[in-house]
């Protein structure tokens, strides 16, 4: 059957115009003609009879099968623009109509965390993204999306796969870059004992440390990043943003919100992505739920120098939001909520007499409904930032500024 893409979806999967309803055709582009037959409501395996302009050769030689990414067959300039279509969109959805003044994206070859899977096999090890879509483990060595530390680090998490899985088995190898090395987690590994130890010992020092399911196995030094003036140790499995760039760009983005703040309250401010640079310019109260997070915050606050006043506060923001009147002690806000967002904070946000609110997510659906209640009551939207730091994915982060109307 022949099919005309009209739109791509929130997944990045091309929409047409199937016989019952609308069907999805992976890696296709808006404006494409496409052959292929239909199951359930997709369109298997594609082929382009008529290709976009914006179509264009993708970079990485595993893009056909890895499911790492699923965007590189389409131009940068194309991605930029549906990615700010997309929040545009669903502001607008909610009444809001949103100005959207840039799109900062990441850099090839930046990401700086990752999930990898691992896999032993009979002749030893695949570790790699999965195909899309599938279970199979694809290897990418020349991968472009991936920091190349994190590429170099490839044949030492081969061989901590074959420890660390059973025949057949998988493990989950997180990888994150730091100032002082790789920190790995390995999860569904199978029970560390004597000889797994003995056996890891040689491959320890290609890593800060390494945690195994859950707990510390090995560490040649604390994994340390560096957030605005304070050096913070990070905690086993601890967040930090996807890109160095692209946490450079919503720091700006906040600090640019919040300049001539007198006094900031730091909402789900984990290890201080936001609150050490704010605190440059004015003191931050940060909070956040997590205790192992929010104790790396202080010490790093204890060891920063250069800074105004840092405290931090171990509280749970969805069963205990901060409310109103605390938020009184504050003249200035920022926020930068899970992917589920913050309806119940935010209402206390809007209720409160804070005259600036620096706003970030990673969910601009969740974005929209929270944003929605700020503007409801009677709060002012700024312009909007759009951040790729997934680059040739779905995903879209956003920062902007709400002020008292």
């Amino acid at each position: 059957m022949t099919f005309s893409i009209t739109r791509l979806g929130h997944h990045g999967d091309g929409i047409a115009s199937g016989p019952d309803g609308p069907v999805f055709a992976a890696r296709t582009l808006p404006g494409e003609v496409i052959e292929g037959e239909v199951t359930g409501d997709r369109i298997i395996a594609p082929k382009i009879v008529t290709p976009s302009t914006d179509r264009v050769a993708a970079p990485c030689p595993h893009y056909r099968r890895c499911g790492g990414c699923s965007l590189q067959h389409a131009s940068d300039a194309f991605v930029e623009g549906w990615k700010a279509g997309l929040v545009r969109d669903t502001l607008a959805r909610v009444g809001i109509d949103a100005r959207i003044t840039g799109v900062k994206t990441s850099p090839p070859n930046s990401r700086r965390r990752a999930a990898l899977s691992g896999r032993r096999t009979k002749k030893g090890a695949q570790v790699g993204f999965h195909v899309a879509g599938g279970t199979d483990i694809v290897e990418g060595p020349d991968c472009r999306l991936l920091h190349p530390d994190l590429i170099a680090a490839l044949p030492a998490l081969d061989q901590i796969t074959r420890l660390a899985a059973t025949r057949g088995s998988e493990v989950t190898l997180h990888v994150t870059q730091t100032a002082t090395g790789i920190d790995l987690s390995v999860e569904q590994a199978k029970p560390f004992d004597r000889d797994v130890m003995l056996a890891l010992a040689p491959l320890a020092m290609a890593f800060a440390r390494i945690t195994w399911n859950g707990e510390t196995a090995l560490q040649q030094t604390p994994p340390v990043v560096t957030l605005g003036a304070a050096r913070v140790m990070l905690p086993p499995g601890a967040f930090l943003q996807a890109t160095a760039e692209g946490e450079a760009a919503l720091v700006n983005a906040v600090n640019e919100s919040l300049a001539g703040a007198q006094s900031v309250v730091d909402l789900f401010a984990g290890c201080g992505t936001f609150t050490f640079p704010i605190a440059k310019m004015a003191p931050v109260h940060a909070i956040e739920g997590d205790r192992a997070l929010i104790e790396a915050l202080a010490h790093g606050a204890r060891h920063a120098t250069g800074l105004k006043a840092v405290t931090a506060q171990v509280r749970d923001l969805f069963r205990n939001p901060l409310l109103s009147e605390e938020l009184s002690r504050y003249d200035a806000a920022v926020i930068d909520p899970p992917r589920a967002g913050a309806e119940a904070q935010v209402a206390q946000l809007a209720a409160s007499d804070l005259t600036t609110i620096a706003f970030v997510s990673c969910n601009p659906g969740t974005f929209a409904r929270d944003a929605a209640i700020l503007v409801g009551a009677g709060w002012r939207m700024g312009p909007v930032t759009v951040v790729d730091q997934f680059r040739w994915s779905p995903h879209v982060e956003l920062v902007t500024r709400f002020d008292r109307g």
